[in-house]
């Protein structure tokens, strides 16, 4: 299987999760698959009041510089400890 392919079966995988992962680890999941998908953040930063969309927006700046194939990569295991986690 490829990195793409392993890469796009992890993302569906992991929205069938049981529970519901925590706000951090939805955010780092976030970020990765965004910097995977993307590439650099292309967006600007939302205002104050918007705080699930700055928080979005950090998640995915954490991770600028980083090369598609190494944020692919740690998505599939921040994927793979979720689904163990919470089962599917």
């Amino acid at each position: 299987m490829t990195l793409q392919k392993e890469f796009e079966q992890h993302a569906e995988d992991v929205k069938k999760v049981k529970t519901r992962p925590s706000d951090q680890e939805l955010l780092d999941l976030y970020g990765l698959y965004k910097q995977a998908t993307v590439g650099d953040i292309n967006i600007d930063k939302p205002g104050m009041v918007d705080l699930k969309g700055k928080a979005k927006w950090e998640a995915w700046n954490s991770r600028k510089g980083m090369s598609k194939d190494d944020a692919m990569t740690a998505y599939i295991a921040l994927a793979k400890e979720a689904i163990d986690k919470y089962g599917m």
